[in-house]
């Protein structure tokens, strides 16, 4: 072979092995590529869904007991709720004059909302109830053997301010054989805007001309006689704990939980109850809801009804800008409806009859993005 054959036959080989090398050069590339793609941290998750809410102490332990459980099984979603009273919640929902930072997604009231409040909300309203429960009176005298009993009369008089000591003769009336002693009667009531004093004095206005006429039935009241003064169903059953002589109007659960003695009410039908879930049931039995869902119950028929009984309920908007929140919203409180309701007796509150748990599913069902 001649020089000239053997240096085109080298540069030959060259060339081919040059192509060869590329072409594994770029397998390379591409391979490592595709383990890159398969490595890349993938896109993340949306972050979590907050949902915040303010409104009613009446259900607040159940609510937060409910929001605690929600959150551990659906991690993805964070429930914030502030019991503020009634009356404060109604004003965050409706963001009148609220800062940015207070304003909710969802509202808490023992009153519902006014058909004015309703009508002044371009979102329109969806009212839910949630739970129901008995409105006790709490008492603390020292010393007394045996459980109060209180007719109508007695505890209409006692919130009126005509009868100022426990060993008033209406009171004696209704407790024979009970001592009873010569100790001033102190009202604890509520200094906030709240829908646990909207149903105790729809109820005071129901059985007592005198309220009705002077007082009726308010969140919001400028109570007579000697009124002590606290904030939250927990403020007011701490304030009768501490004060001899008090007696005040709050949730059963709130009472239970502090050990308060809680008095026997008489009923519509005369007859003496005592406060309990399954006493408040019985009021509840015959509740037939209107179509938007804000149904009171100031003085139920029955012979085993408890006399102060009240539903409580979310504020919803009907309309919502973000559809993620509003699915949210709804598994939320379809739980609440169904599962939720296993825990409403062991903290003093009643579950929802079958028809209104229905009537709620169907509202909830109607919330739009």
């Amino acid at each position: 072979m001649t020089t000239t054959r053997i240096r085109l036959f080298a540069l030959a080989l060259l060339m081919v092995m040059l192509v060869a090398g590329c072409s594994r050069s770029e397998e390379k590339r591409q391979q490592a590529g595709k383990n890159a793609a398969k490595t890349t941290v993938p896109a993340m998750a949306p972050g979590p869904v907050l949902l915040s809410g303010a409104g009613a102490t009446f259900p607040a332990p159940l609510y937060q007991q409910w929001f605690s459980l929600y959150m551990k099984s659906h991690p993805g979603v964070v429930v914030k709720y502030e019991a503020v009273g009634s009356g404060a919640g109604i004003e965050r929902f409706m963001a009148k004059g609220v800062p940015d930072n207070k304003r909710v997604d969802f509202g808490a009231s023992d009153a519902a909302m006014t058909d004015d409040e309703i009508s002044g909300m371009e979102s329109g309203v969806t009212m839910m109830p949630l739970t129901a429960g008995g409105v006790v009176l709490a008492y603390n005298i020292p010393g007394l053997q045996g459980r109060l009993r209180l007719s109508r009369k007695a505890y209409a008089s006692i919130f009126l301010g005509k009868i100022q000591s426990w060993n008033d003769p209406v009171i004696k009336e209704c407790n024979p054989g009970l001592n009873l002693p010569k100790l001033t009667i102190a009202t604890v009531v509520r200094s906030d805007a709240s829908g646990t004093t909207f149903a105790f004095t729809k109820h005071l206005a129901a059985i007592s001309r005198q309220w009705r006429e002077s007082y009726g039935a308010a969140k919001l009241i400028d109570w007579p006689g000697r009124a002590m003064r606290a904030r939250g169903n927990e403020g007011g059953a701490g304030l009768v704990d501490q004060s001899a002589g008090a007696i005040g109007y709050m949730e059963l659960g709130f009472a239970q939980r502090l050990g308060l003695d809680t008095a026997v009410l008489e009923n519509k039908a005369g007859n003496y109850i005592t406060p309990s879930p399954r006493s408040a049931k019985a009021s509840m039995a015959s509740a037939v809801l209107p179509q938007n869902l804000r149904l009171f119950i100031p003085d139920p028929d029955g012979p085993d009804s408890y006399p102060i009984v009240t539903l409580t309920w979310v504020l919803l908007y009907d309309r919502y800008n973000d559809p993620q929140k509003v699915q949210t919203l709804k598994d939320l409180f379809s739980w609440c409806l169904h599962t939720g309701q296993t825990y409403s007796q062991p903290l003093g509150y009643l579950p929802l009859p079958d028809n209104i748990v229905r009537s709620a599913v169907a509202a909830l069902s109607r919330i739009t993005p």
